[in-house]
């Protein structure tokens, strides 16, 4: 099975999150952020994966550890599921409406960390949650992941909605690169023969 268990604890978190690449698109989420909750929530659904997260965080500072190590222990966890990597897509995009908004992601599991963030969110808040810190977020989730991953908002004037669009937009990028292709199911997608 394709799955990963991470729990991390510091000072200023308390996570437990476990990952099925294979699942059904289950959750089961309280990071104690509840924009956050709604994001990671939407990214299992349409990604298909089975995703459990417990967070307790310093949030009476505020939200910027928990979304922060949520992303690191998420990305550990794909890197743990993903193993060495043998017979996946490696690569995924989407180019995805939510509304007004339009988003591109793409992902490549290379083994090395990189993320293009070109989103311009317009309000500093969505309800209570910072919008900065959707980069954060996915910072965390590259550098343990080991991945490329480029998020562009080619159109968009609605913060929630553009989030939004962007975790689904990624969810389906990761669904496709994760997936194993059944023409190279015994390879390393990689002419090194390593990723």
């Amino acid at each position: 099975m394709r799955t990963g268990e991470i729990n991390r604890a510091t000072a200023e978190t308390d996570i437990r999150l476990k990952l099925d690449l294979d699942g059904s698109g289950s959750s089961d989420i309280d990071t104690g952020v509840g924009f956050l909750d709604h994001m990671l929530t939407l990214l299992a659904s349409h990604g298909r994966f089975d995703l459990t997260v417990r967070c307790q965080g310093d949030t009476n500072v505020d939200d910027h550890h928990s979304a922060e190590d949520i992303g690191i222990a998420l990305g550990e966890a794909f890197a743990q599921a993903l193993g060495d990597k043998k017979g996946i897509v490696r690569y995924g995009h989407m180019i995805l409406p939510m509304d007004e908004a339009l988003i591109l992601s793409a992902v490549d599991f290379s083994g090395r960390d990189y993320l293009g963030y070109a989103v311009e969110i317009p309000t500093e808040k969505v309800g209570t949650f910072d919008t900065e810190l959707v980069e954060e977020f996915w910072l965390g989730f590259v550098r343990n992941a080991r991945c490329n991953l480029h998020i562009r908002q080619l159109a968009g004037t609605n913060s929630h909605h553009i989030i939004e669009g962007a975790f689904k937009s990624v969810a389906r990028s990761m669904r496709l690169a994760v997936s194993i292709d059944p023409a190279f199911a015994d390879e390393i997608p990689s002419t090194k023969g390593v990723l």
